[in-house]
């Protein structure tokens, strides 16, 4: 097993500001938004189980390739906890009374959201197993 490079401090900063600016844009978009609470709660329970089904997806892909063992059935529900929430979103803006654009609006920033939390996530894990993480650092 070979060890990651460590990410550059660009794109975990990339990685974070876009995780941030995702999730933020489309929590302020449903803050916003002339729809019922009950809607708004069904969005943002998505996004919150979108989010952790891709990081728990990431990670369990990236344990099997270092040879950590991860059950088949947690694999399995990993992939079908994205697929559903991904589906659930869908299945929402299509039968949503919005704009097209805020439809669009709001599945680019939960998109974005997604794929950000994937790379945090890879970079939260890349830096823990560089070896300059086991060094102290020199001010």
């Amino acid at each position: 097993m070979t060890t990651p490079a460590r990410p550059s401090g660009a794109f975990v900063g990339a990685s974070w500001a876009a995780l941030l600016f995702g999730a933020i844009a489309f929590l302020t978009g449903l803050w916003n938004a002339s729809m019922q609470l009950n809607e708004k709660g069904y969005y943002l329970t998505l996004l919150l189980y979108g989010l952790f089904a891709a990081v728990s997806l990431q990670k369990s892909v990236r344990d099997r390739l270092e040879g950590i063992k991860v059950s088949n059935m947690y694999f399995g529900l990993c992939w079908i906890s994205l697929a559903s929430a991904l589906l659930l979103m869908a299945v929402g803006l299509w039968n949503a009374t919005l704009a097209p654009s805020e439809k669009g609006f709001y599945a680019m920033s939960f998109a974005m959201a997604l794929f950000a939390a994937v790379a945090v996530q890879k970079n939260v894990r890349d830096v823990a197993a560089s070896p300059a993480a086991d060094q102290p650092s020199q001010i």
